[in-house]
């Protein structure tokens, strides 16, 4: 079991890289951690953009190091979740709409035809299959990236000017565009909103919400000057103490858990890397205050 939750946790190129590194002659701390929380977006609606030139320092990786944590007891509540973290209209669309986890295509995107819902040959899974060109629509988890910003031993949070989650908190974060690896991406969403220039020093959390079908990757980072300024998506960026951050006023599931375990590091005197599935409990409601829990959790 130990040993599936670990390719797991390493699909993706950096993780399996950190992985590679430090599995000859260590061991990987595994824990399941009850969560209460609320849900995060980013949203990919059209937005007025800052540019910016992205740079990538990733050289500098955390040495990980692995050990083995216990099981959380479940905290207070914090705010109630939303459908969708990153997005408010995932769950519904002109041509789609919600089916458990998956939307329910109606008609293709490639000719405008009418789809039909069938398992293709050799496949285990429904799909939307086109009746006119026979294409298959093939529904694949997004990518959310952001970063974790310490300066002067505070944490940078935005709050947001959009819905979902309006006026609530969040890190800087948003979704990974075509042409740009993570990292540039992440610190392109901080630019936008939080018109602050930062240089990623490395990879803290990945997230993932199968719920959702999204993935969080968080990166340390810090600011090349001590400048930002809200963009238009977020109404104020302020710096905050960790005992101050408001954690009954966070946007999302993802953005509590990823502050919870920095701050845990920070307390036990080692960042580390981390990652878990953010998973809604079973018989739960979007609004329900007890929504998720933090599973197959490993830390390097």
């Amino acid at each position: 079991m130990l040993k599936a939750v670990q390719n797991l946790g390493c699909s993706s190129g950096f993780l399996s890289q950190l992985w590679k590194k430090a599995h000859h002659n260590t061991t990987c701390g595994l824990s399941s951690i009850a969560i209460s929380t609320n849900p995060l977006s980013n949203s990919a609606s059209t937005r007025t953009r800052r540019r910016h030139p992205t740079t990538t320092k990733l050289d500098s990786f955390i040495s990980p190091v692995f050990s083995t944590r216990g099981t959380r007891s479940e905290r207070p509540s914090r705010v109630c979740e939303t459908r969708s973290e990153s997005n408010p209209d995932a769950t519904t669309s002109p041509s789609s709409s919600s089916a458990g986890n998956v939307s329910k295509i109606n008609f293709c995107q490639w000719c405008g035809g009418p789809t039909k819902h069938d398992i293709p040959d050799g496949e285990e899974k429904m799909r939307a299959i086109c009746t006119v060109c026979d294409k298959i629509a093939y529904q694949n988890p997004k990518m959310v990236v952001g970063c974790l910003i310490e300066h002067d031993k505070k944490i940078l949070l935005c709050k947001r000017n959009i819905e979902p989650s309006y006026g609530l908190w969040t890190l800087p974060a948003g979704y990974m565009e075509i042409g740009e690896s993570a990292a540039d991406g992440a610190i392109r969403e901080t630019w936008e909103e939080a018109g602050a220039d930062v240089e990623v020093e490395s990879p803290f959390a990945q997230l993932d919400i199968p719920l959702i079908g999204q993935t969080y990757v968080i990166f340390l980072a810090k600011m090349k000057k001590p400048h930002f300024s809200p963009g238009p998506e977020s109404s104020e960026c302020r710096l905050f103490d960790l005992d101050d951050i408001p954690f009954d006023s966070l946007a999302f599931s993802s953005i509590f858990v990823s502050l919870n375990l920095y701050i845990d590091d920070i307390k036990s005197g080692k960042l580390k890397f981390h990652y878990g599935t953010i998973n809604k409990r079973p018989g739960s409601s979007p609004s329900d205050m007890h929504a998720f829990s933090l599973d197959n959790h490993l830390q390097c």
